[in-house]
Order: C-alpha cells, then sequence, then structure tokens
C-alpha cells in the first residue's frame, strides 16, 4: 500500500479538481471517504477521477446528517472541499466549527479564485482562471489567439495537484505542532506558481508578449510539433547545441543549408522553419521514428490517447492501467518501497453506507432508523 496509508481524508463530493485531488491521495494509499448527498444505483466506471474511494450518502440538509457528518471529520486527518466560498460555513460544516472539534484537521479547501478577493463569489471554469494569469495568453499561434490547454493547466495542474501538495505539507506540520490549518487552493495561485520560469524570463527580457516568438511557444523552429507524410505529426524540442546538431544530422539537413549559431538568433526562425517542415513532410511519422530511435535528438512521436496506451515506453513503465474493464492512468509518482495503487473502481454513491456508520459505532437499529427518516440517502 502507499505512503499515505493510515490516513484518513474525508472528501466532499464534487467536480473537476477536487476529486482529482481525492484520487492522487487514495492513489498513495489514504482512506478517502466521499461524503455524497444523494445515493445512486449507478457509477460510471469511466469517472476515473472518482477510483479509490468509499461513500457515504447522506443528507446534509437535516441537522442529523451534519451531525454524522461531523462525527466522520472528527475521526479524520484532513477535510478535502471544493465549493464556493461560504457554502461549507452554511451548512454547518466550516473550518471554524470542524477546527474546534478536531484541532488537528487539515482542511484543505479548493477554488478557481480563492476563498477572499473581487472574483471568489463569481462563477467561472478553468479557462477564466487560466485567462487571469498570464498564462492563457503565451499559449497558441501568432494567428488565431490563444488556445485552451484541455483544462491540465488550472484543474488539475493549478488545483488538484497544488491542493494535494498543500494538504500534505500541512498534514506533515500537524505531525509536530497538533495544529490542524485551513488550506486555501485558489487555481489562479497554482497557474501563476507555474509561471515562474516564465515570468523570470520576461524580467530578464527573455520572453517575447507576441505568441509564437520564444523557445517554449511554438516560436522557435526546433521546439515545435511539424506534419509528417502520412498526415500525422511529430514533436521536436532540441534545445541545447549538441541536441540540435545530432537533430539537423538525423534530419538530413545539408550542413551547408543551416548555421548552428543561428539556432537561437529569432530573425533566422522563420527562414529555418520551412527547411525542418519541408524535410518531414519527406517521411511517414513512423519512418522518423525508426530514424530518430535512441538518439538525442529531443525527438517524439505524437500520440493520440489510444496509441500511447500501446506506446513501448508507456507500457514498460505501466504508465496505463486497465481496472474495471476500463484503461485509465496509473498512480504517478512511483515509489520504490510504499508503491501506490488503485484501490478500486468508482463505487455508487452510498455504497458503503452501514459499514461506515458501523465504524461509527452505530447499530444495525439505528442504521435503519436513518434510512427511514431520509437521513442516509
Amino acid at each position: 500500500m502507499g505512503p499515505l496509508k493510515g490516513l484518513r481524508i474525508i472528501e466532499m463530493g464534487g467536480i473537476g479538481p477536487s476529486p482529482f485531488a481525492a484520487m492522487l491521495l487514495s492513489d498513495m494509499g489514504a482512506e478517502v471517504i466521499r461524503l455524497d448527498r444523494a445515493s445512486s444505483e449507478f457509477a460510471n466506471p469511466c469517472e476515473t477521477t472518482l477510483r479509490g474511494r468509499k461513500s457515504i450518502a447522506l443528507n446534509l440538509k437535516d441537522p442529523k446528517g451534519i451531525e454524522l457528518a461531523l462525527q466522520l471529520i472528527d475521526s479524520a486527518d484532513a477535510l478535502l472541499e471544493g465549493f464556493r466560498p461560504g457554502v461549507m460555513e452554511k451548512l454547518g460544516l466550516g473550518p471554524d466549527v470542524c477546527l474546534a472539534r478536531n484541532s488537528k484537521l487539515v482542511y484543505g479547501r479548493m477554488t478557481g479564485w480563492g476563498q477572499t478577493g473581487p472574483l471568489s463569489q463569481v462563477a467561472a471554469h478553468d479557462i477564466n482562471y487560466v485567462a487571469i494569469t498570464g498564462a492563457l495568453d503565451t499559449i497558441g499561434r501568432k494567428v488565431g489567439g490563444p488556445v485552451a490547454p484541455l483544462n491540465l493547466v488550472g484543474d488539475f495542474g493549478g488545483g488538484g495537484a497544488y491542493l494535494v501538495m498543500g494538504m500534505l505539507a500541512a498534514m506533515l506540520e500537524a505531525k509536530t505542532s497538533g495544529k490542524g490549518q485551513v488550506v486555501d487552493a485558489a487555481i489562479t495561485d497554482g497557474v501563476a506558481s507555474l509561471m515562474t520560469m516564465i515570468q523570470g524570463y520576461r524580467a530578464m527580457d527573455m520572453w517575447d508578449l507576441e505568441r509564437q516568438n520564444n523557445i517554449f511557444d511554438g516560436g522557435a523552429h526546433f521546439y515545435d510539433t511539424y506534419e509528417c507524410a502520412d498526415g500525422k505529426w511529430v514533436a521536436l524540442g532540441a534545445i541545447e547545441v549538441h541536441f540540435y546538431q545530432e537533430l539537423v544530422e538525423k534530419l538530413g539537413i545539408d550542413v551547408g543549408e543551416i548555421s548552428y549559431p543561428a539556432q537561437f538568433d529569432k530573425q533566422k526562425w522563420e527562414d529555418l522553419r520551412p527547411v525542418f517542415a519541408e524535410r518531414i513532410k519527406q517521411k511517414t511519422r513512423d519512418e522518423w521514428c525508426d530514424i530518430f530511435e535512441g538518439s538525442d535528438a529531443c525527438f517524439a512521436p505524437v500520440l493520440n490517447m489510444d496509441e500511447a496506451v500501446e506506446y513501448p515506453h508507456n507500457k514498460a513503465r505501466g504508465t496505463f492501467v486497465e481496472v474495471g474493464g476500463v484503461m485509465q492512468s496509473a498512480p504517478a509518482p512511483k515509489f520504490s518501497r510504499t508503491q501506490s495503487e488503485i484501490q478500486g473502481a468508482p463505487v455508487p454513491a452510498g455504497s458503503d453506507n452501514d459499514a461506515i456508520m458501523a465504524d461509527l459505532g452505530l447499530s444495525e437499529a439505528d442504521i435503519a432508523s436513518l434510512k427511514s427518516s431520509g437521513v442516509l440517502t
């Protein structure tokens, strides 16, 4: 079992980055109990961010439901929620209430804008959060405007992953101080943090605000994607001079056509790009893979999601696994001793009502009464 074995996390049922954060914690061995609001006969096994949980369905409009939720929180190392600021407080499950009962509790809060600030109560989604950080403006081509980077940069990179990092740090600190605290994880803050290196380049006047005029944004001819003869694509990333030299040699471009000092001369990039494009267009993606196999030219095929599952490197590392008939990403990162593992496919809401209530010390009669009164749903 993973390195977080023995930790209990209460997850308030939600969507987006908070379930992703709970998935990461579960993959690393934590017991994650998802507190859902209504039971269901159906659990889609393809909703893989919900894997590895126990689930209890409580009516949080009933005071008895709130009290049961608080009893669960009393037993937990941490709680995470992804509601709009103030919702948990209105339910009677805010951090002041929970920390007064469980002083070691780490209370993780996942929002787009953060718990404070003029936008904290405004509805939005991933693309909006990424937009105000400067990140979205850097992604895309010169012509056509910014391109939405899926919801990887905001929801999962700047959001869920930063929430997990903050909660783990707070739980580690609580081991020595004996005191819990609130972790205010805002997607906007996390994405801004992810932009640290690019911000540094800008401060050093090494980053142009015009898209596709920098090394990492597709502006450099040696750091971009190119179409092959079969309509498939390859990705080049040969930044260092010696890697760049190997790239040029593997492409079969005459050294006389391209001088190596020109690699970082932005004035030359637009002239050199067609040289690369024309050459790569002459062969299929598989042919280029054969040519570049084992080289240091910083080359890779651009794979679709189905191809990625079958790619030899990914298969060798077990990057994807099948659980419940669904192919999905394996836990990451990997540990040498306390190996992470997926603790099961998604379960219907309320699947663990009886077991969790029994763990709180309730009798079968008590549980039956809670069900008949609609507290357990």
